[in-house]
């Protein structure tokens, strides 16, 4: 049942005769195998590496451990790039004492605002593994104290319901970020600064006319290959 629509697909392009099937180890982490041996990459004062590359983070530079796993996030990405890069500046530049990394992932723009402020920050994803691998990525990265991650759809958890921030991050998806974009505006300060990504170049209109109609204002828009990173701020 493989092999026939296989061969069929195909045709035309290669030697249909030539295709096989073979089944592949079932204990085998595919994600973490192909992103193996990756470089760090740096993104603004953030550096996202692996544990070999662990004693090799340039002085000035935060350093963020995540290894290739299953949950979104090691820093290869330029949607991860775009949100270091657009913290960086912020961080630089405004204090943050409540702040919320909606979609979590790996956990890496959490730790990394952490590691960046030594403030607490509350972090969600609506995939109970993503959230587990964020909370081992804290403790790796000495943040553990200061991340506190739990599993929830949107801002539908009783850790966020009724919560204001003056940051919040997600680096999701352009579709739910338009959905949820009220949620947003519930749960902003007046001049709360907000980060999306996940957006494709394409995209980044309609996001952020869904987030004007909310009260937003774009501040940034920073672009890396065919992704898009919003930086906005809540007028209230």
């Amino acid at each position: 049942e493989i092999l026939t629509p296989a061969r069929a697909a195909l045709d035309g392009i290669v030697d249909t005769a030539s295709v096989t099937v073979e089944r592949v180890p079932e204990d085998v982490d595919w994600v973490a195998q192909s992103l193996e041996g990756l470089s760090p990459v740096v993104a603004g004062r953030f550096v996202v590496h692996g544990a070999h590359d662990r004693n090799r983070i340039p002085k000035g530079l935060i350093g963020l451990q995540i290894e290739a796993n299953q949950a979104f996030g090691t820093g290869h990405h330029p949607t991860t790039w775009g949100c270091l890069t657009a913290l960086t500046r912020l961080l630089a530049v405004y204090r943050f004492d409540s702040v919320f990394d909606l979609g979590t992932g790996s956990g890496v723009l959490a730790i990394g605002i952490a590691r960046a402020t030594k403030r607490p920050v509350l972090a969600s994803d609506i995939d109970p593994l993503a959230v587990e691998i964020a909370l081992e990525n804290a403790e790796i990265n000495g943040a553990a104290h200061l991340v506190t991650a739990v599993t929830a759809a949107g801002f539908a958890h009783p850790a966020i319901v009724g919560r204001k921030f003056d940051l919040i991050v997600a680096n999701i998806l352009a579709d739910p970020l338009k959905m949820l974009s009220p949620q947003f505006r519930a749960h902003a300060l007046p001049g709360a600064a907000v980060v999306l990504s996940g957006i494709l170049r394409t995209q980044a209109e309609s996001v952020l006319a869904a987030f004007r109609a909310q009260g937003f204002v774009r501040e940034r828009h920073l672009v890396k290959d065919v992704w898009s990173t919003l930086v906005l701020r809540y007028a209230g």
